[in-house]
Order: structure tokens, then C-alpha cells, then sequence
């Protein structure tokens, strides 16, 4: 059930953004009065699941789903149509259209895909708000336990104050921005220490068994027990703060969680705390280092404390706070491009494909996640269409310019050629991210 759910949200947000994608390059086509010959959801290759023609468009649903397209009359594309290209141009044809109006086209795509992330983030700051847990609450800071974060000069304790010379309010983005940083300021002890990254951080933190980076902080007070678990109908129960172990002060999950492997099939004392009573009970290790006991998450410690913020927004509001995320969204992943294109940095390592898209649905359907995520996915769409890469809209984009600035149409030879090229560069990444997620899923 779990697969189903990822699966459907997957296509779901992928089929819409495809879709309203097509969308942008045929409502400005149809409006200059050009010809689109197909709309289709996937790639035809042979045969459809679905199509049907109304008026002078042939609707479909492809069976290959690696994207979509539209076929608009008269325009060196992924068909490939040298045949009608060899005739002469038709006034309803995309290539006897004013430079402008083509360019307004080819643009329609990303301008729709940037479009529907930022009214994404309108919407959801009017209908959810933000919540979030404040980087300022991290009174203890963040718990440490990657090998390559300590290699760098991070530890358990540390406090977050800037990256790259920016502070940020919320602990969710210190944690989408930590892959943009080159330098991170710490508060560790009431004292503040600069981390310089080494260049090549990315590629080692991708290449690294242990992802982790700032993780949040919270004490041991059992939230369940696994099936299996030796504790389990034993002295500790749910809702027990565990505060000592084996003698050893304890005041983060994290610290008992590193010692249990030392107690492999011993039976350990613990001081626990209930109903503000210590207590000493004691705590069976199995062969294999566990305990089996669950503690509570962070999420609903932090919940509990009071220590996460919610805040609501008017629909007024929710325009200027909308905007914000999208910019920032925007800048964050173009941070990102300017990483994965730096040989330099191994940022490349961390490029998926289909994978690594599915992988980011979460396995329960919760909408607020689902609109996020498609956002950032449509920002991304847009993104990467934009790339000056024949085949891609931002090549098309890049030879109307061109047109535009000299007064020279690139010859429709020159532009199939192009179109081919493009297209294998585009096999290429594909494959490059693909071969990735494959590579991730054997080795890592």
C-alpha cells in the first residue's frame, strides 16, 4: 500500500506539471492563431494508450512516461519532420510567425511551470501557514554523528549562527541550505567558529554511507518498543525519561544510542524518570546491540515543549510570504545547478533521475507535502527547461534570440542538426542520472 501511495503521488504531481507545461507552449500557439497538431501526456513512440482528435489537435496519453509535448505546425522539433519542413510555409505554421510571437511560445512552457510553484506557495501559506522549529530553540544545538561532519570540524552541541554569511530562522532551511554553504559559523560553547568546507564536500557527503548533517537534539523518554524488543512488558514503560545509563549521566537519545553496541547481550542499570520520580531499572541488550525501545520523536518533543512555531496568514499576507518562498526557492536551486556544474565540487554524484524523484514522495499521502513537492518540481521543470540546450525550450529560446539580435534565421538544416545533437545531450543526462539512482541502489 505504502509503494501505491508514493507511485500515485508521483505520477499525479509529475502527470499535472507535465501537462500545464504543454499547456504554456499551446495557449499562446493557438492564440497566434499556429497550428498544434498533438498534445500528449508521455511520449507516443509507436502507439498511444489514449488519443483522440478534436478540431485540428490530436488529445492523447502516451505509454512511455518520461514527459510529454505538444506538435506545433511548421517547428524543427523532437519529430523530426523534414518532410513538411521541405515545403513551403504554411500562414497558420510556428516558422512563418514574427520572432516575437515564437519566442512568446517557447517560453510559455517555464513561464507556466514557474507560474503554478509560486501560486503553489500562495495557496499554501493562505491554507496551511508555516510551521516550523526555530533555529533560535536549539538552546543544546544539533547533534552531530556523520564521520565526515566531524572530519570538517562540526560536533554534537554546536549552534548554527550563519552560512555563507547568512542566518536563517527556521531548521528546515539550515538544512536545505547546508549544501550550498562554502562556511559555516558555529556558536560551540559561547565561543563562534568558522568551518570552511573543502571544495570537493558535496561529492564526500554524497559518496558517504552516513547523509546526516545537523540533526535535532532530544532526550530519551520511550515512545514505543520494537516487536521484538527484550524490554518489551519488562520495568521501563512508555512515556519513561531515561537519564542515566550504566551509571553514565544521559541527556540525549543520541548518547545512549552510541553506547548500547558496548552492552551486547548484558543486562544494563538505568535510571529512568516517572511521574517526576527516579527510578532504576534495568535494561536488557540483545545479542545485536539493541535495546528494541523507540524514543519519542523529535518532531512531538519539540511539539510538546512548546518549541515549534506556527503561524497563520491572511490571504494578503500569504501573497508577499508566498512570493518569498518561491524566490528563495529559485535561488536555492539554482545555488544548486552552480554546484552540480563545478566538476570541482562532486556535486555531480548526487544528480538522480526517476528514482530519486519518486524517492522524495513521502510513503503517506498528506497533501500539504504533496503540494510542496510539487512545487519545488515545477520550479525544477522550469528550471532545467530554460538550459541553453537544443532539443530543450531554452535552445530554442537561445536561436530566437540570436535571430532576434542579428536579423539572421539559423538555416532549417542547421536547426535540425542542432535539434539532433540536443537530443543526444539530453539522452546523455538522462542516462548520467539514471545510471546514478541504478549506482545508489547496488553500491550504497
Amino acid at each position: 500500500m505504502e509503494i501505491a501511495i508514493k507511485i500515485g503521488q508521483f505520477l499525479l504531481s509529475l502527470s499535472l506539471l507535465i501537462v500545464l507545461h504543454e499547456f504554456g507552449h499551446y495557449f499562446p500557439a493557438k492564440l497566434f492563431k499556429t497550428r498544434v497538431e498533438k498534445f500528449f501526456l508521455f511520449f507516443d513512440v509507436k502507439f498511444a494508450l489514449f488519443q483522440k482528435k478534436i478540431g485540428e489537435t490530436v488529445y492523447g496519453i502516451g505509454w512511455l512516461p518520461l514527459g510529454g509535448y505538444v506538435k506545433i505546425s511548421g517547428m524543427i522539433d523532437e519529430s523530426m519532420d523534414t518532410e513538411a519542413m521541405a515545403e513551403e510555409p504554411k500562414e497558420w505554421e510556428f516558422r512563418s510567425k514574427p520572432t516575437w510571437q515564437r519566442l512568446i511560445i517557447m517560453l510559455g512552457g517555464v513561464t507556466v511551470n514557474f507560474l503554478v510553484a509560486w501560486f503553489i506557495y500562495i495557496g499554501m501559506m493562505a491554507f496551511y501557514g508555516e510551521t516550523y522549529i526555530a533555529n533560535e530553540n536549539m538552546k543544546d544545538g544539533y547533534e552531530i554523528t556523520n564521520p565526515l561532519m566531524k572530519e570538517v570540524g562540526f560536533q554534537s552541541g554546536d549552534k548554527v549562527v550563519s552560512m555563507n554569511g547568512k542566518e536563517y530562522e527556521k531548521y528546515s532551511d539550515i538544512r536545505a541550505n547546508f549544501i550550498l554553504a562554502n562556511e559555516v559559523v558555529v556558536d560551540r560553547d559561547g565561543t563562534e567558529k568558522t568551518i570552511v568546507l573543502p571544495q570537493d564536500f558535496l561529492g564526500r557527503l554524497t559518496d558517504a554511507e552516513d547523509r546526516t548533517t545537523f540533526e535535532l537534539r532530544f532526550p530519551f523518554i520511550v515512545g514505543s518498543f520494537d516487536e521484538s524488543s527484550l524490554n518489551k512488558g519488562g520495568e521501563i514503560q512508555e512515556g519513561d525519561q531515561v537519564v542515566a545509563f550504566d551509571g553514565k549521566p544521559i541527556s540525549f537519545y543520541e548518547e545512549i544510542r552510541a553506547i548500547t553496541g558496548d552492552y551486547k547481550g548484558q543486562t544494563v542499570p538505568a535510571t529512568i524518570v516517572r511521574d517526576g520520580i527516579n527510578k532504576t531499572v534495568n535494561l536488557k541488550i540483545d545479542n545485536d546491540g539493541k535495546m528494541g525501545i523507540y524514543s519519542k520523536s523529535s518532531v512531538s518533543f519539540f511539539n510538546e515543549q512548546g518549541l515549534v512555531t506556527r503561524k497563520e496568514y491572511s490571504f494578503g499576507e500569504s501573497i508577499g510570504m508566498g512570493s518569498t518562498k518561491f524566490v528563495d526557492k529559485m535561488g536555492w536551486y539554482w545555488g544548486q545547478l552552480t554546484k552540480i556544474f563545478t566538476p570541482s565540487t562532486g556535486a555531480y554524484k548526487g544528480v538522480g533521475g526517476f528514482k530519486a524523484i519518486y524517492d522524495i514522495f513521502p510513503d503517506t499521502w498528506e497533501w500539504e507535502n504533496f503540494w510542496g513537492i510539487t512545487a519545488i518540481l515545477s520550479i525544477m521543470l522550469g528550471v532545467l527547461n530554460l538550459m541553453p540546450i537544443p532539443a530543450l525550450d531554452g535552445g530554442h529560446v537561445m536561436f530566437l534570440l540570436y535571430e532576434m539580435i542579428t536579423g539572421r534565421k539559423p538555416g532549417d538544416k542547421f536547426l535540425e542538426y542542432a535539434q539532433i545533437v540536443g537530443f543526444f545531450i539530453l539522452i546523455a543526462l538522462v542516462l548520467f542520472a539514471n545510471g546514478n539512482d541504478i549506482y545508489r541502489a547496488l553500491f550504497k
